[in-house]
């Protein structure tokens, strides 16, 4: 049986192929459940730490989850998440999407992104059978443009920023009544990366972080992550959720100034020319949430440079690690905070992901 969508207008709405938002116009969420725990036996793929009720997720699945926790120095762990079947986290959710639209339905699907979770939707679209069409902004990685169109899907590409494209693509899901595979607005996506948070939980062998160093930018991952420790703490499986840290470029930090000033909501930034084009959001539509995820852990907002991005993307090459530069950015506030002799990172474990392959983007 399907969870029922929440607003904070106090409506609840039974999920359907058409239903993106509230009847108010405000953001949907699910409602927190204690975490299905211990995982199922016998499913090697993240559906082991789901429910997945009606849903036809072995028709879609393409093995997602189960990505490396690699250790490096000073109890830091990196999660290669660029091990990934499309080469990013975003797998993550968009199989749990795909799969519902599957079970609702659904005759088309429409998503916008920067590239990884259109790249994302599209495979798992191809895999299902059904048609996609993913708008994406102007000025998009080549090489992610190419992967979307090589699964079988439409490209649209939008002369604008990252919001002018969600706007055109909400307008195409308007004219058409397409299933909207939104990573930003349909809160089944933090569904699958809640698993991200799951993982990390049993392959420490039942340890909690102490910090969790997240990129942000619409904040799928935060909230997914922060979600996973937190139906694992309604479980009594744990009694914490791990510090987040969470990052953004300083060309392009809404929430990090909003955290700075101590508001709820993201403050307008026009957004500069930052080479971490996958958190390059500059009205993340779920910012208010983000901050009181944040706010939850005792965590705390960051920002790194572009030159920090740069050295970090260097380094994690050293190492044998290619990302793309919006894949170093985590690794990137870890080494300033290791310089600033910071608390933050001084306790391990502290886990981090390295969340795109280099194949998708580069310097």
């Amino acid at each position: 049986m399907l969870t029922p969508y929440e607003c904070r207008c106090g409506r609840s709405h039974a999920p359907a192929a058409g239903r993106w938002r509230c009847d108010c116009g405000g953001l949907l969420d699910l409602p927190l459940a204690p975490a299905r725990w211990p995982a199922a036996t016998g499913v090697s793929s993240l559906w082991r730490y789901l429910d997945a009720g009606d849903v036809p997720w072995r028709e879609v699945t393409l093995g997602e989850g189960g990505t490396p926790l690699v250790e490096e120095d000073g109890g830091l762990y990196l999660k290669m998440e660029f091990a990934s079947p499309t080469g990013s986290f975003k797998d993550r959710g968009a199989v749990v999407l795909v799969a519902l639209a599957r079970a609702l339905g659904a005759e088309r699907l429409v998503a916008d992104s920067s590239g990884n979770a259109g790249t994302a939707v599209a495979a798992y679209a191809a895999r299902a059978g059904v048609p996609a069409q993913i708008f994406v902004p102007a000025g998009t990685s080549e090489k992610k443009l190419l992967q979307i169109r090589g699964h079988g899907a439409e490209v649209v590409v939008v002369e604008g920023s990252r919001e002018d494209t969600a706007a055109a693509a909400i307008a195409r899901v308007e004219e058409t009544g397409a299933f909207y595979a939104s990573h930003v607005y349909n809160p089944y996506f933090h569904e699958g990366t809640k698993t991200y948070s799951l993982e990390i939980f049993e392959q420490l062998g039942g340890v909690v972080p102490e910090t969790l160093v997240l990129p942000a930018g619409n904040g799928t991952l935060v909230l997914g992550a922060h979600r996973g420790f937190a139906e694992l703490r309604a479980a009594g499986v744990i009694d914490r959720v791990p510090r987040i840290v969470a990052v953004q470029a300083e060309l392009c930090a809404p929430l990090a100034a909003a955290w700075s000033a101590g508001e709820k909501e993201p403050r307008a930034v026009r957004p500069g020319g930052t080479v971490a084009e996958g958190i390059a959001i500059a009205g993340p539509a779920r910012g208010s949430r983000i901050l009181e995820s944040v706010a939850d852990t005792g965590g705390v907002f960051v920002t790194v440079g572009e030159d920090e991005i740069a050295e970090a993307h260097a380094a994690l090459a050293a190492r044998g690690l290619w990302v793309e530069p919006t894949g170093a950015v985590s690794y990137a506030a870890v080494r300033r905070l290791r310089a600033e002799g910071s608390p933050l990172v001084a306790a391990g474990p502290v886990v981090a992901p390295l969340c795109g392959s280099g194949l998708k983007a580069s310097l």
